[in-house]
């Protein structure tokens, strides 16, 4: 079965949000790894830090399948249009990785850029699978964050009770 990756994100409610996520993301797709929980800076734009991890779980689902009932855990967690990229969101699930699969597909970015421009996706996808290897670039999820510039880097693993 295909082994499928999601970060979750949310600057919003953030501790009660995430653990929604995860709930609905479990109800769905049952046994979950969880990376640790990180707290980063907004990037894009101003406004509260966001809390961050990545989920990883066995489906049959399409990835088009998969997409789709993410964004509908979304709106059932009170995401809603005006939340969209750069801006403060509630519950923010996007699929990172779906196997080898690659999409031309400009709506289902798999495997998504952010992977290798934003820490918040890399550090915690190398956390749980960094011995894989990037479908295109061939390279480990952990030497891409040993070489990833931590320069400016405002993110910290934190302790996050799942009570």
């Amino acid at each position: 079965m295909p082994t499928v990756f999601v970060s979750i994100g949310s600057n919003i409610d953030r501790e009660s949000n995430i653990r929604a996520g995860v709930k609905a993301l479990k109800k769905q797709f049952g046994e979950l790894t969880i990376s640790s929980v990180y707290e980063a800076a907004a990037v894009g734009f101003k406004g509260d830090a966001f809390l961050n991890l990545m989920v990883a779980f066995e489906t049959k689902k399409t990835p088009a399948d998969v997409d789709a009932l993410l964004d509908l855990i979304e709106k059932q967690n009170g995401r809603t249009i005006e939340q969209k990229k750069f801006n403060p969101r509630t519950l923010d699930l996007d699929l990172i990785l779906y196997d080898d699969f690659v999409s031309d597909n400009p709506d289902l970015d798999v495997p998504r850029s952010e992977i290798t421009r934003y820490a918040f996706v890399l550090e915690p996808l190398a956390e749980i699978a960094g011995h894989l290897k990037h479908p295109i670039l061939n390279i480990q999820y952990n030497e891409l964050w040993d070489s990833f510039d931590k320069k400016d880097l405002d993110q910290k693993r934190i302790n996050f009770s799942w009570d």
